[in-house]
């Protein structure tokens, strides 16, 4: 199932609305999509241990992997917010475990969006070995 990229933002949009955001107030959908052509989802799950705090990115990441899923091409990050919503230091790192390629969709509330190739958000990823 290969999707467009409105498509793929609407359902990261979809997904921000199941997050459990009651310190922020600041819901987050994810949609990735896998090379098989899969699509998982995650939202941000906050907690009062404010480091237990997972992003949807994470969350999405986590699910696909869990299912058999390693191979990602895309992932569209969706937020109620002015600016695009891009994603964080940890979620880039995690991200780039899997591909260093992979497009990632920021999307806002007017519903416009920016694209990026991981390595143009993260350009020097850290590696295990390379200490």
């Amino acid at each position: 199932m290969t999707v467009t990229d409105r498509e793929l933002l609407n359902i990261a949009k979809q997904a921000s609305e199941n997050a459990y955001a009651p310190y922020s107030r600041f819901k987050v959908g994810a949609a990735l999509e896998c090379e098989s052509g899969r699509v998982f989802t995650g939202c941000n799950v906050e907690n009062a241990a404010l480091g237990s705090t997972m992003c949807a990115e994470r969350v999405a990441i986590y699910k696909a992997v869990s299912e058999g899923e390693i191979h990602f091409s895309r992932i569209a990050i969706y937020a109620e917010s002015v600016d695009y919503c891009m994603p964080c230091g940890a979620c880039r790192q995690v991200m780039s475990e899997f591909s260093q390629d992979m497009e990632v969709l920021c999307a806002k509330a007017t519903g416009s969006y920016v694209s990026y190739r991981l390595n143009q958000l993260l350009p020097h990823t850290f590696k295990f070995g390379d200490f």
